[in-house]
């Protein structure tokens, strides 16, 4: 929360409320739902169907998912690209941690039912957003979609296809930080500034999108596999369409920022360039963001 809020922006101050009211409704619900088990079972066990479907709905609203996912998009354009990418990620670490513990006893229907629906909104509701945090919190919304599609099957593909999103997503908002862009809009004129940054960046976001040959490709064809496994092919079917408009928004950005020719503007005539502040993480998250699919039926194996 003081990260959040370190900025002093009214809008940082009113993400960081949100984002606590939110966490904290989450957590509350959490203790009520495993205070009512032990209380009428004796047992800290949750087994009860009731009291499993709470503390699912209560972390997925922590995790942000469809359909308690509104506050997510909000709580992003509020904070600035670090922050964001911390709640993108490294927050999502202990919600995903309870429900991976828990998996034997979740209700696989509405992970199935949460996930189909999380990827079909994700994609949906990013098509019309301009700014990129609020594009990146649909795409992080669509990619949990996937996730709990992948926990409601084998517990390991949702282990990689998590440090897949992870990978991506650092990768993705370190090449915003590097660019410092907000806005499609700034996507277009960044070209002239670093070149090579915004190369990277149409490739991480083709990544993003699920083409092949790059990383993004790996989880998603393990998920459909695994679905067309077990019988599931019009929900394959369902998954694999929805995840068409994530890729349309994708490629809007990628050809916003490297397929157009850029305004033209002063730095454009300079025979040098500001040198610009790279993170440390943007060069090996984005390789490997890039180049892991060759790998794929060994990670498979080892997670």
């Amino acid at each position: 929360l003081p990260i959040t809020m370190k900025l002093g922006h009214p809008r940082a101050t009113e993400a960081t409320v949100k984002y606590f009211l939110i966490q904290a409704l989450a957590a509350a619900l959490i203790l009520f739902a495993s205070t009512m088990n032990a209380w009428q079972t004796g047992l800290w066990d949750i087994t009860n169907a009731t009291q499993t479907t709470i503390i699912t709905m209560a972390i997925l609203m922590k995790l942000g998912t469809a359909p308690v996912h509104l506050w997510y998009p909000e709580v992003l354009q509020g904070t600035t690209l670090t922050t964001a990418l911390l709640i993108s990620t490294w927050q999502k670490l202990a919600p995903l941690s309870l429900l991976y513990m828990m998996h034997m006893n979740l209700p696989n229907n509405l992970l199935l039912l949460t996930g189909l629906l999380s990827a079909l909104l994700g994609g949906w509701a990013g098509l019309n957003q301009t700014q990129t945090r609020k594009i990146m919190a649909h795409s992080s919304i669509a990619h949990m979609g996937w996730i709990l599609i992948a926990l409601s099957m084998t517990p390991e593909l949702t282990t990689l296809t998590f440090l897949t999103y992870m990978i991506m997503t650092t990768a993705m908002f370190s090449s915003l930080n590097t660019s410092t862009t907000k806005t499609i809009t700034d996507m277009g004129t960044a070209w002239s500034s670093s070149p090579m940054t915004m190369t990277l960046t149409l490739l991480t976001l083709t990544s993003l999108g699920g083409l092949p040959p790059l990383t993004g490709f790996m989880p998603k064809l393990l998920i459909l596999n695994e679905l067309t496994m077990k019988s599931l092919l019009p929900m394959a079917v369902t998954l694999a369409l929805a995840s068409l408009p994530s890729l349309f928004f994708y490629i809007r950005m990628a050809y916003t920022t490297t397929l157009t020719t850029p305004p033209t503007t002063t730095n454009i005539e300079h025979k040098w360039r500001f040198k610009s502040t790279t993170l440390p993480t943007h060069t090996a998250t984005t390789a490997t963001a890039l180049l892991l699919m060759p790998l794929s039926p060994a990670l498979h194996t080892t997670t």
